[in-house]
């Protein structure tokens, strides 16, 4: 099929590499503007736009598609479909209605749960045991379209935010390349009201450690929100980030380390940290950083 794609972060560029390897035609990618970036603040095109000119496509990055210019721009591409995949824009209906079959959306949840911006992230922190993506036929409605293929997957009570991530970017590439090959079969399911939820963007006040909160919530913040922002807690003054973690047994004052491990007692129970980061240093585990910084039993974390 002649398509359009529109994407930007690195879960999109696995979709893209799919739909080229499958031999659809692209006819021009959509991407978000370059945004500055590093400590020179230069600006730095998206994961999407630095793959597509890659591979020779032609790339476009409006800023929004208020501009007439742009809309006509668009249509006059003639595709027949648009494949968006976190592309970071709410399109309007003169672009839904573009393409001659519409526009199609991989979203990184079992709609109708999790609609909205970070799915996988409050998929993990709220416990659920499942997640998955979903195909769905976009309107204009936010994440509201009726769904034309979904695949599951478990989350595993090792599962961080990164793992997750790279899960379902591999199922969406592959879902929406079975989509495409199965259009003209397949009728989309409108998505039933029941079990809704949002999926807010995680906000940075979140990811300050709440020790007395249960260690299963303080686990699952933790595991949810790894490796950005990144959970963390305060050691002698100074911000430390928690990657990775697990459940442990143990009990004591909320915010107490209880061994020589990193076991940290939480408001019911106790969570191990299994891989960490000092402010301007890189992830270490555990034992890596306890080599270089006394963290003794008793030491109490804010």
């Amino acid at each position: 099929m002649r398509l359009i794609f529109m994407g930007t972060p690195d879960f999109s560029v696995s979709v893209l590499d799919q739909l080229v390897s499958a031999g659809h035609e692209i006819a021009c990618v959509y991407s978000q503007p370059p945004r500055p970036a590093g400590r020179g603040k230069k600006p730095r095109p998206s994961p999407v736009q630095k793959r597509a000119e890659e591979l020779g496509l032609p790339v476009r990055t409006p800023l929004n598609f208020k501009d007439d210019a742009d809309r006509a721009e668009f249509a006059a591409l003639n595709a027949e479909a648009a494949v968006v995949v976190a592309y970071g824009l709410i399109l309007p209906q003169a672009i839904l209605d573009a393409p001659e079959r519409g526009c199609f959306n991989i979203h990184a949840s079992l709609l109708p749960r999790w609609r909205g911006a970070a799915p996988i992230q409050r998929a993990i922190m709220a416990g659920d045991a499942e997640s998955g993506v979903c195909i769905m036929q976009m309107e204009a409605g936010l994440d509201t379209g009726p769904v034309l293929l979904r695949e599951t997957t478990q989350i595993e009570a090792t599962d961080t935010a990164a793992t997750l991530h790279d899960r379902l970017a591999e199922m969406g590439a592959n879902l929406i390349v079975d989509t495409l090959a199965k259009i003209d079969t397949l009728t989309a399911a409108p998505q039933p009201d029941e079990g809704m939820t949002y999926a807010a963007k995680i906000d940075k006040a979140e990811a300050k450690i709440n020790w007395a909160a249960p260690a299963v919530e303080v686990d699952r913040l933790i595991r949810g929100i790894s490796p950005f922002p990144g959970a963390w807690f305060e050691l002698e003054g100074e911000r430390v980030k928690v990657l990775r973690s697990e459940l442990a047994d143990g009990e004591g004052t909320a915010g107490t380390v209880l061994d020589d491990a990193l076991t940290v007692a939480c408001g019911a129970g106790a969570v191990r940290l299994l891989k960490v980061q000092k402010a301007g240093k890189g992830p270490q585990p555990a034992e890596a950083f306890l080599l270089g910084t006394k963290v003794p039993s008793g030491t109490a974390f804010l």
